[in-house]
């Protein structure tokens, strides 16, 4: 059962927003398509500070999805799982806190940095790439690097289900050890559902995971900027041809997009003065999705006026 209640009214606009969408010029959206859409009377941000853990989830939260359960490859938005998980890490003193780390983090997130994430991934699990390993050690290896998946299954959320957090982010892809890891078919390869990044999100965003101050780490690095200047000078701004796109200038964004030649994504939370703060997931998948830099700013600004 999703943390959130079904609204039928969110439900009917998602509906017929996918429809319409589709008849625009898009055979097959449907399939190719998930999204979680939440809204709220007031600011998220820090609003878990207050509240006990199961009072902070006890809140109600109006929301609505498409396929919202279904795992999906999820691009470089699995780097909002390893930030998470890295300041889970700090509170608990497995890793070491410091200038590098923090460097890495940013990189991670702020650019979206793959060399940044490798690192960030070797510390959370203990483990390094190279070449193929023997049959013993590499189950090792494989065992570590499940540590981050372990973490997650203790959190105790549905949205857990088919989740898969476990493989570095690439340029080019994985080679040696790091290929084997992936499995003959590719079947190890990381999946997050919207829902589950949409709760994730949420947590962070209402500074309810790990501890407050670590959330407002989370959330200053994953502010955006939406002036048209910054954007210009930053080729990798996660917003243009993301959901950022479709909102106005005056909006404060916080997000982590994911794109490569098969899937354009994006979690975000919005607020924009005189409309109820939302949030919203948008994984697309598919050659087609990811050429569409239009896609993911239509569907923020349909729902910013729903």
């Amino acid at each position: 059962m999703a943390f959130y209640s079904q609204d039928p009214a969110m439900g009917q606009t998602l509906r017929q927003l996918v429809g319409q969408l589709r008849q625009e010029g898009r055979p097959g959206l449907e399939e190719q398509l998930s999204i979680t859409w939440l809204r709220y009377g007031t600011s998220l941000i820090g609003s878990g500070e207050p509240l006990t853990r199961e009072a902070f989830w006890s809140q109600p939260v109006a929301g609505a999805s498409w396929a919202g359960a279904r795992p999906r490859y999820p691009a470089s938005v699995i780097k909002l799982v390893y930030l998470v998980a890295a300041e889970a890490w700090l509170q608990r003193q497995l890793i070491d806190d410091g200038p590098e780390l923090r460097r890495a983090l940013a990189d991670m997130v702020r650019d979206s940095g793959n060399d940044a994430t490798s690192l960030v991934l070797d510390l959370l699990t203990g483990t390094t790439s190279g070449p193929s390993l023997p049959p013993e050690r590499h189950a090792a290896w494989c065992r570590q690097r499940q540590l981050v998946n372990g973490w997650l299954s203790r959190l105790g959320w549905s949205e857990v289900e088919g989740i898969n957090a476990c493989q570095k982010t690439w340029a080019e892809g994985p080679y040696g050890r790091e290929r084997d890891f992936y499995g003959p078919e590719l079947e190890n390869r990381n999946r997050l559902s919207s829902d589950f990044t949409a709760r994730l999100l949420h947590a962070v965003m209402a500074g309810a995971i790990v501890s407050p101050p670590a959330c407002r780490r989370m959330i200053e690095l994953l502010r955006r900027s939406l002036d048209p200047h910054q954007r210009a000078a930053d080729p990798e701004n996660q917003v243009d041809g993301f959901l950022g796109a479709g909102l106005p200038a005056e909006a404060r964004l916080w997000s982590k997009a994911g794109w490569m030649s098969q899937a354009r994504h994006d979690a975000a939370y919005v607020e924009v003065d005189g409309k109820a703060p939302m949030l919203l997931v948008v994984f697309s998948e598919g050659r087609d999705c990811a050429c569409d830099d239009s896609l993911l700013p239509a569907i923020a600004a349909s729902l910013l006026d729903a």
